[in-house]
């Protein structure tokens, strides 16, 4: 499985492209259209808890740095993800950590994805946050303010709300958090997934599953 990468050239994060590989997507006929003024939030937000799934009391703690507008990282929670959650995750074994590391693939979607998501997971609680991804990754190749409203109303929340969080970068320090935080552990492409702190080869179930099954 091909990921994103990115040479990163300061600690600020500007980042010079290599080529991308391989595209996943939904169709567009099931997203509606929203008429939303988009209001600018009357706060940002610096610190948000990370996503996760999972028995907090996990064994073993697996994290996965992605940018939304990544395809690989589409295919990863599209395709594989969801047979490391259904095995491992669902079953008490593993604590499943999202940590934002936007590169960015897209200048808009890379950062306003995120941004809108983090929102859904700040109103709506972290499974909203994984529904929320769910959405939008497939749709990645068609990315619009509307796509992004509706995924959010697929998870529950308000869709003109997300919007504007998405536009305004309300949760900008949040994701520049965790996208330091994997620029020190060393991650240069996406999606890099750690197993107990390890990085695993590549981003598959099977590469995931073996990783995991050796920690145990």
């Amino acid at each position: 499985m091909r990921r994103s990468r990115r040479t990163f050239l300061s600690a600020a994060g500007a980042a010079t492209a290599f080529g991308l590989a391989g595209c996943l997507g939904g169709s567009d006929s099931e997203v509606p259209e929203y008429d939303c003024d988009a209001d600018q939030p009357e706060e940002t937000v610096s610190e948000l808890p990370r996503p996760a799934l999972g028995d907090p009391d996990a064994g073993i703690v697996v994290a996965s740095f992605e940018d939304f507008a990544c395809p690989h990282c589409a295919r990863w929670k599209t395709e594989e993800f969801p047979t490391i959650k259904e095995d491992y995750v669902d079953e008490g074994i593993v604590r499943y950590q999202h940590w934002d590391l936007p590169i960015p693939v897209d200048e808009t979607w890379s950062y306003g994805v995120a941004n809108a998501a983090r929102g859904v997971q700040d109103r709506q609680g972290a499974e909203a946050f994984f529904e929320f991804a769910q959405v939008a990754f497939e749709h990645h190749e068609e990315y619009s303010w509307d796509v992004v409203g509706y995924a959010a109303e697929e998870a529950g929340g308000d869709p003109c709300v997300a919007i504007a969080d998405g536009e305004y970068g309300t949760y900008d320090a949040v994701l520049q958090s965790d996208r330091n935080a994997g620029v020190e552990r060393g991650v240069e492409a996406t999606p890099t997934v750690f197993v107990d702190g390890e990085a695993v080869s590549e981003p598959t179930a099977s590469a995931v599953s073996d990783a995991i099954d050796a920690a145990r």
